[in-house]
């Protein structure tokens, strides 16, 4: 794997894929972290299904990676060799017989979304969205509150909803204009009328700012909000309600994902609001769905329930049951 390698692999998903700079950052520091392994263990093409699984152990036991990273540096990599032997043939994929676990995402359960539902409400009072005054700015609290609501309901990723301009909604609330990975565009509906009516009051305020083209969502500067800026606030917000595996924006939106599914809603009517390009991706919030079916199952043993019925319940159906 030369440094070329590298550059190349990574302009063509810049070119190709229209990738942004964070997920290019992250293919360039996986792909140099798997160089430096083969260089100190002297390893060269071809290379086995026998040295990937010992760069797996390096990250795991050498390196001490957590399980998200040590999964994403293999994905890159599987990546990287599917690119290559797609650009030459003679170049097979070490990849061929590995198999790399999928992490199961990890939603909010609905107790804790209502939860923080409840804090937010309380804390932010909502009064320049819901009330008369369409003029006063909202409060960081309040602005936060909105965007866990959007979360919720539209399973926005967190670069998606922080780079919106203030044109992208529009004018009653109701829709969303976003671009996404690969500069995709899609539209994404907000369902809520409530929801949709302080959201359109929090833009009208916006548009009174400043231009159309401004961000839609600002810090406490004046200046875009970050997404690292909400990521804080969410942690901070974590603690205070004693919250354990803190919130994440993307732990929100595989909650909308999860919850859609649950209520009955279409795969792909899922898929699309989410803006996967892969059907695959999204079903895997049809095993989370399952995994949460098979626990209420088990929490609710329909046979030790009937077992443990007193004896005075059943003679007492019976002689109800009983002609007169």
């Amino acid at each position: 794997m030369s440094r070329f390698d590298h550059t190349a692999f990574v302009n063509s998903r810049r070119d190709e894929r229209s990738l942004g700079h964070h997920t290019l950052r992250a293919y360039a520091q996986d792909l140099r972290t798997f160089a430096r392994f083969t260089k100190a263990h002297h390893l060269s093409d071809p290379l086995s299904k026998d040295d990937i699984l010992a760069y797996h152990r390096h990250l795991r036991d050498e390196l001490g990676a957590k399980p998200a990273t040590i999964e994403r540096r293999l994905v890159t990599l599987k990546s990287y060799y599917a690119w290559r032997a797609d650009r030459n043939s003679a170049l097979p994929s070490p990849f061929a017989d590995v198999r790399i676990s999928v992490r199961m995402p990890r939603p909010i359960d609905r107790e804790t979304l209502k939860a923080v539902l409840e804090y937010g409400e309380g804390q932010s009072a909502m009064q320049p969205m819901s009330g008369t005054d369409t003029t006063a700015p909202a409060s960081q609290s309040a602005v936060t509150l909105l965007i866990i609501k959007l979360l919720i309901v539209t399973g926005l990723r967190i670069s998606e909803l922080t780079n919106l301009k203030v044109s992208d909604v529009s004018p009653d609330g109701s829709q969303i204009l976003v671009n996404g990975k690969g500069s995709k565009e899609r539209i994404v509906f907000v369902p809520n009328q409530q929801l949709q009516e302080d959201f359109r009051r929090f833009c009208q305020i916006r548009s009174k700012d400043g231009s159309t083209a401004s961000p839609l969502f600002l810090n406490m500067a004046g200046r875009r909000l970050r997404a690292a800026t909400f990521r804080k606030r969410l942690r901070t917000l974590s603690k205070r309600l004693g919250i354990e595996h803190h919130l994440t924006p993307h732990r929100f939106r595989h909650s909308a994902a999860t919850l859609l599914i649950e209520e009955g809603i279409d795969i792909r009517m899922v898929q699309a609001l989410l803006g996967h390009a892969n059907l695959k991706t999204t079903e895997i919030y049809v095993r989370v769905s399952n995994q949460a079916l098979r626990c209420a199952l088990e929490r609710v043993d329909i046979l030790d329930v009937l077992r443990n019925l007193r004896g005075t319940q059943i003679v007492a159906k019976r002689a109800r049951l009983q002609p007169q």
